[in-house]
């Protein structure tokens, strides 16, 4: 139940949800790609993957100077369902605004 609580916690923002979806559209995605494509701050876009990080959900990787984020690799029947859900939706997303990596 802690689980499903702590999910239903990190998706409560919509914000979230999009940067989620871009993630799992994606696979790999990059702060400042995250910020150019929603319109976001970067200080926003870092709380909001921190809180992603924190609930596992999410893995960053240091690629140089830079911090590149994707699925956690073990993924729970809960986070699953999210999955699921929120694939059904990607095609609603913006096009991704590529930095130069």
């Amino acid at each position: 139940m802690q689980k499903i609580a702590s999910l239903a916690k990190v998706f409560s923002d919509i914000n979230r949800l999009y940067i989620f979806a871009l993630v799992l559209r994606d696979k790999e995605i990059c702060v400042c790609e995250i910020c150019d494509t929603l319109n976001l701050s970067q200080p926003l876009v870092s709380r909001h993957l921190r809180q992603m990080r924190e609930a596992n959900i999410l893995q960053a990787i240091q690629k140089g100077k830079w911090a590149v984020y994707s699925l956690a690799k073990d993924t729970d029947l809960a986070l699953n369902c999210w999955i699921d859900e929120i694939s059904r939706k990607l095609s609603e997303l913006p096009k991704l605004v590529a930095c130069i990596r």
